[in-house]
């Protein structure tokens, strides 16, 4: 892909259901007047993007706030007897991925990326290791592999891949924004629940947590490669945090945090300071 010079990106992070935080993050860059060129996301970061791009506006976030706050665990982990006893009988994966399809195509309205108003890049793992970016394609198609957690849903065959969660190689697609010819990168981060009281209850609610965990560790490893070659803002994920990435109830709270918190941000001159939040790091309270 060929990019304008001066293309400012929007780089969406996984997280599962903190992927509400940037919502709350869209509403104040969008309020300030930054516009995106282009926009690449990665797992529930892949969803989001893929929205936004449909409609880069105002409007379009405060309609994907009504989304998130309409959603409940099971519209995207519905855990079945029926997939228990499949999963222990030896299918590859616990939950069927229809009612994850079916929020995809109810709201979003273009059935093949290169649709898009914007472009909008979407990554997954292949089963060698390799970042893969879906630009063209089926969009449901490439939400699903984007959003495969190994285990939890069924890898998604795309031409010669078969394609799991871009969490495996690189949630946080900053280099592939990097690669696509962007000059200015706004990283959204979802964060970890760094004020867990205890382990969360589940597997997939344990498996999601570390997930975050892997996040934010690769997002702390590309933002110190890039440094000093591209210009790259971290939107602060909000900490302390004690918000289950499987917990689709906090969603409300997690946009008015997120947006108080990044409105702060840039009114401090965030938007000029290429740093790497203090809360990505390591740590617990």
């Amino acid at each position: 892909m060929a990019c304008a010079s001066k293309s400012t990106a929007f780089v969406f992070a996984g997280g599962g259901s903190l992927g509400a935080v940037q919502v709350g993050m869209l509403r104040e860059l969008v309020n300030t007047g930054i516009c995106a060129d282009l926009v690449i996301g990665c797992s529930v970061g892949a969803l989001n993007a893929t929205y936004f791009a449909s409609a880069p506006h105002a409007a379009g976030v405060d309609n994907l706030a009504k989304i998130w706050r309409g959603l409940r665990r099971h519209d995207v982990f519905p855990v079945t007897m029926r997939g228990l006893l499949g999963f222990i009988g030896g299918a590859d994966s616990l939950i069927d991925p229809s009612n994850l399809r079916r929020l995809i195509e109810r709201h979003i309205p273009f059935s093949n990326l290169e649709n898009a108003p914007i472009p909008v890049h979407v990554v997954a793992t292949n089963l060698g290791g390799e970042t893969i970016c879906l630009s063209t394609g089926p969009t449901a198609d490439a939400l699903l592999a984007s959003t495969a957690i190994p285990a939890a849903f069924p890898s998604v065959r795309i031409g010669e891949h078969h394609l799991i969660d871009g969490a495996v190689a690189s949630n946080t697609p900053i280099l592939t924004a990097s690669n696509l010819g962007a000059t200015r990168i706004i990283v959204l981060p979802t964060g970890f629940a760094c004020a867990l009281r205890e382990p969360p209850k589940g597997a997939i609610a344990r498996a999601l947590h570390a997930l975050t965990l892997l996040i934010a560790h690769q997002m702390v490893r590309d933002l110190r490669q890039l440094a000093g070659k591209v210009d790259v803002f971290t939107v602060p994920n909000l900490c302390p945090l004690d918000a289950s990435p499987y917990d689709f109830s906090h969603a409300e709270s997690l946009i008015e945090r997120a947006a108080e918190n990044t409105r702060k941000w840039i009114n401090e001159g965030g938007l000029s300071r290429p740093e790497i939040p203090s809360s990505l790091l390591p740590h617990l309270h």
